[in-house]
């Protein structure tokens, strides 16, 4: 992953994250992908659930700039079989979801733009999945 996928990954999350219908939106799609998943949101408070993924988003794309992995280890904690259990093939629904919501709220979004996402925030998604 080069630093020009991490400035694309920049710009697009920077044209979205300012409107929250975009987390509103990406949490009725992830939470469309799976019953399971919809369940464990049952008894969220979702607006504080939104401002948990604004920075966890974040710190997936502040990873891909350079940042250490610190607090991605962190997630990675909460999120493995002995915190909330988010079992690893879920995380595959998890970027589908952002995706498709990146592309319905970033007008500049494009094929490139994905794949570009694909490559920066995957090994940060790797780093949380497998603390599994």
């Amino acid at each position: 992953m080069g630093n020009a996928d991490s400035d694309v990954v920049f710009q697009s999350y920077g044209r979205c994250c300012n409107n929250e219908s975009f987390f509103i939106d990406f949490y009725d799609r992830f939470m469309g992908s799976s019953a399971e998943i919809r369940a464990l949101f049952a008894n969220t408070n979702m607006a504080a659930q939104r401002h948990l993924l604004r920075n966890g988003i974040m710190q997936l794309v502040l990873h891909a700039r350079g940042m250490p992995d610190t607090k991605l280890r962190a997630l990675g904690c909460s999120h493995s079989r002995t915190g909330f259990n988010i079992r690893p093939e879920w995380y595959g629904l998890w970027l589908d979801a952002l995706l498709a919501t990146l592309r319905q709220y970033d007008p500049q979004f494009d094929e490139t733009t994905a794949l570009c996402w694909r490559r920066a925030i995957g090994p940060g998604i790797e780093v949380i999945r497998g603390a599994y």
